[in-house]
């Protein structure tokens, strides 16, 4: 799976108010934001053409009423699974492509004012994330009047790894779901999580949907065995599905286990009587042993037998 692939299922996710709502009253720290109306809600188209022709586009922006009926925070959120030490440059870019739209569109506040914006970075990569939050802080500071001059603006990092699973399941809260889905203990853990999201999403088949899709996207570029994870319609159905191929790759992983065990002591066993007949092997040939098949240790085992040297051993037939 891509980047790209990753970012859209997370885009697809997020898509839905229920999960920008949960995202900014689990993870966003500010009583003025909380006590907003969250019914108000609005999905704003995040692509754009630039004054210079050029087409850039944003992860996911809404817009929410604050202190009054015309007046909106817009909220623009950036997904990112790898660290980017530019990622200032880019959200200021979004923001200012951003305001030139509302802009375009005669959507600004009265008297040629332009509303607020919250600049999100939403991370889940594993490496920890080392990138300047604020552009300033990519800009040498100077004394003299161009010191007064250089640009700021800072963005907001949620970073997934900050948070311990205990503390994420002790809060009724979807996006709490989306980061613990993204590192389960085990696949009990897997299992029995996407059985709770179903029964907490019971009346919202759409949402449940949604789900299924971001879950199968985060085991195909998380899992192991990723060829066999079907395309699935809701949370149920990804459950059935999953518990029924873990139990196959379990079956699979331990007869593979079992036999890998009986062609090993074929090779020991063999290694064992070579050197007693013929003293110790060179590495080339214990290689040679550790890496054959059954059929070429059986043929080995019986040749042994009669062989006068080494090199009858490893005759071909």
């Amino acid at each position: 799976m891509t980047h790209q692939d990753d970012d859209a299922s997370y885009r697809l996710l997020f898509s839905a108010p229920e999960l920008v709502r949960d995202l900014l009253l689990g993870f966003v720290p500010d009583d003025w934001l909380h006590g907003l109306d969250y019914t108000t809600l609005e999905k704003v188209p995040g692509s754009y053409i630039s004054d210079d022709l050029r087409s850039r586009a944003d992860d996911v922006i809404w817009r929410i009423q604050a202190d009054g009926q015309w007046v909106y925070l817009y909220i623009l959120i950036e997904f990112q699974s790898t660290v980017d030490p530019w990622m200032a440059v880019r959200v200021m870019t979004y923001v200012g492509l951003l305001y030139q739209d509302l802009i375009r569109r005669h959507e600004v506040l009265a008297q040629h004012r332009l509303p607020p914006v919250l600049p999100i970075v939403f991370y889940n990569g594993d490496a920890k994330w080392t990138a300047a939050t604020d552009i300033a802080a990519l800009i040498p500071k100077v004394p003299g009047l161009v010191g007064n001059y250089l640009p700021r603006l800072e963005y907001l990092l949620i970073d997934q790894s900050q948070y311990t699973e205990s503390h994420l399941a002790a809060l009724k809260n979807l996006a709490a779901v989306v980061i613990r889905f993204e590192r389960p203990d085990s696949v009990a853990a897997l299992l029995q999580l996407i059985d709770s999201l179903n029964d907490w999403l019971q009346g919202q088949p759409e949402l449940k949907r949604t789900f299924a899709i971001w879950i199968r996207a985060v085991l195909l570029r998380r899992g192991k065995f990723t060829q066999a994870i079907p395309k699935v319609r809701d949370l149920k159905e990804l459950k059935m599905s999953l518990a029924t191929r873990f139990d196959l790759w379990a079956q699979q992983y331990r007869q593979e286990g079992e036999q890998r065990g009986k062609q090993e002591g074929k090779a020991e066993l063999l290694q064992r009587l070579l050197v007693r007949r013929f003293g110790p092997l060179p590495h080339e040939l214990v290689q040679r042993l550790t890496s054959a098949t059954a059929d070429q240790l059986e043929l080995w085992g019986d040749q042994v037998l009669d062989a006068r040297s080494l090199a009858d051993v490893f005759a071909e037939k």
